[in-house]
């Protein structure tokens, strides 16, 4: 059967077809037309450019396109590499894949008297199209006639990563490896440009999409607020990323249809609002947004006002496929204790997760919690030994567990764990997820050719050594407990872990069944069942179809909704997996 899953799932806005443009000259044309409107001597017109965003094409599309009197480049005023470096040191790190959460702003990333010169020829120019372009370029001109936002996801910042595109803000460092651009952005460069963001959602007067090169798409600010708008009154899904790994499997290659002469797919980051994109339709014109955008301007709408107090502008909730059939096995890991990743990394919740398993093959594990009698010494030499010898004996040490379709494995922080080969992994877990401290990796090497980096330092100190055989048992595999049933469906608690924020409901059924967010995000997984439609009682929404394992969110806002077998699923028995934070 061919496969419905939906790679390229689109909202489709109203209302503001005539304020989207596509290519180069349609877009200088439209900035053209506001400048003219404007009808003043002097226009300051501000580009502010996220980090990755393509340089040369922009500035060089935009000088043609609108050919200023005065052209600002802010990357001018940036700290020179060496000062940029001490600057950010404490929050980079020399740790392979670890550093700190940045406290600073884009503002300390500049030298005071060279931005202080840029601001001047801003105020001294007295007549023409006066264009500030750049990372930052809305602290040049505080107060403009006109500010862009030229925008960009960050999975398509990644790719460029791993292509030498790009480089790290302020530094010539594009002949670093994908892992440490990444780094760097991560910890630093995406922290100080999603504080200024945040600071100017509202000012927006255009948006710029980046993410495809040489194929722009421009929206106006107006049109994109009210994109967000909608967004957070109907159910919708992000666009899923799919990448391969060493341990990637073959079962999402079918499944979604994708490219059969990948090596394989490892992950799948269904919902990952940090990486993934929004799809706006604008009539015959689909633009594309980091989905970040709408935790941001509609933080309270999205999340629900308590799990807004809790967290912020954050989206706590992550689903995503790990795909192991004929692959291998996951790397053997545990994530921080809470403490330890407040302390060590400055992130104030900790990676708590689980497995759903959406299928299985006939020998397919987990590995879990530690065997009775554990001896911690001894454990952690071997491991230690295992990077020189490249053998470690897992079992020795590590629970061992056969899983099959629809169990649920809780993985609380602290716990050793891995997925075995021949799984298919609906992994529902809080969101910081590169807080991964791998203890063992098999003995192989990372798609690049190197060794994957190992953190036993870092994983020998979050080790919860009490969960062992007898304990993981009763704690966390297939704590699934009846709540309520009504004609033709049946609800059903599966987790999380006590200690976890993240509670799941899973639903069975084959008539409709009535659901509501009680004011608290909800997001959903479809992991039974070819596809069923959501519904409002109300009419509040359009009605929306889900396909087997899509993922969708929905919005705190929307309250109470349904959902039945639809299209193919109709008299069938189809099932969701339901994540909400406990409040």
């Amino acid at each position: 059967m061919k496969s419905n899953y939906n790679k390229y799932p689109s909202i489709k806005i109203t209302g503001h077809d005539k304020e989207c443009w596509a290519g180069w000259e349609a877009i200088t044309n439209a900035l053209q037309s506001r400048i003219k409107a404007l009808g003043k001597k002097k226009t300051v017109v501000v580009i502010e450019a996220y980090p990755g965003v393509d340089e040369t094409e922009v500035i060089t599309a935009l000088r043609n396109g609108l050919k200023p009197k005065v052209f600002i480049n802010t990357e001018s005023a940036l700290l020179g590499p060496a000062k940029m470096n001490e600057l950010t040191f404490a929050d980079v790190t020399d740790d392979r894949i670890f550093g700190y959460m940045t406290r600073l702003h884009m503002e300390r990333l500049f030298n005071d008297n060279r931005l202080y010169f840029l601001q001047c020829r801003v105020e001294d120019a007295q007549s023409g199209l006066i264009l500030v372009y750049g990372t930052g370029a809305s602290l040049v001109a505080e107060t403009c006639d006109i500010l862009v936002y030229a925008d960009m996801a960050r999975w398509e910042i990644q790719q460029r990563m791993r292509r030498h595109e790009v480089n790290s803000l302020g530094l010539s460092d594009s002949a670093l490896d994908a892992a440490s651009l990444y780094k760097r952005a991560y910890f630093v460069d995406w922290r100080v440009a999603d504080r200024l963001k945040k600071k100017l959602i509202a000012k927006w007067d255009f948006v710029l999409d980046t993410n495809t090169k040489d194929k722009p798409k421009m929206a106006t600010g107006a049109a994109v607020r009210s994109a967000l708008d909608q967004a957070v009154q109907q159910p919708f899904r992000v666009v899923p990323l799919f990448d391969p790994g060493p341990w990637g499997g073959q079962w999402m290659k079918k499944k979604f249809d994708l490219d059969r002469s990948a090596v394989n797919y490892a992950w799948c980051f269904d919902c990952v609002p940090e990486e993934n994109s929004l799809l706006l339709s604008f009539g015959k014109i689909t633009m594309e947004i980091p989905s970040i955008n709408l935790v941001f301007y509609q933080s309270k709408r999205l999340l629900g006002e308590k799990v807004f107090a809790r967290f912020g502008a954050e989206f706590p909730i992550r689903f995503d496929f790990l795909d192991t059939m004929n692959g291998g096995n996951l790397s053997l890991q545990v994530h921080p204790l809470t403490e330890y990743i407040r302390t060590h990394f400055g992130v104030f919740y900790t990676q708590d997760e689980s497995y759903y398993m959406l299928d299985t093959g006939d020998d397919a594990c987990v590995y879990l919690g530690l065997k009775e009698g554990i001896q911690p010494d001894l454990m952690i030499e071997e491991l230690e030994n295992a990077q020189k010898t490249g053998k470690f004996n897992a079992e020795k040490h590590v629970g061992k567990w056969s899983v099959k379709k629809h169990d649920h494995i809780l993985i609380p922080a602290g716990t050793v764990h891995c997925s075995g080969k021949n799984s298919m992994v609906l992994e529902i877990s809080a969101t910081p997820y590169i807080f991964t401290f791998k203890l063992w990796d098999w003995g192989r090497l990372g798609l690049d050719g190197l060794p994957r980096p190992i953190n036993i330092e870092h994983g020998k100190q979050n080790i919860d050594w009490s969960q062992t055989t007898d304990w993981v048992a009763k704690n966390l595999i297939n704590r699934v407990e009846a709540i309520t049933e009504g004609d033709g469906w049946r609800e059903e608690r599966t987790g999380l872990h006590e200690t976890e924020f993240i509670e799941t409901r899973r639903h069975w059924f084959s008539q409709k069944v009535h659901h509501d967010t009680c004011g608290n995000l909800n997001v959903l997984n479809l992991v039974h069942g070819i596809e069923a439609i959501v519904e409002s009682p109300t009419g509040a929404f359009e009605p929306f179809v889900v396909h087997y394992a899509e993922t969708f969110i929905i919005p705190a806002a929307l309250g109470e909704y349904t959902i039945r077998p639809f299209g193919a699923s109709e008299g069938q028995e189809c099932a969701t997996i339901k994540a909400f934070v406990r409040c």
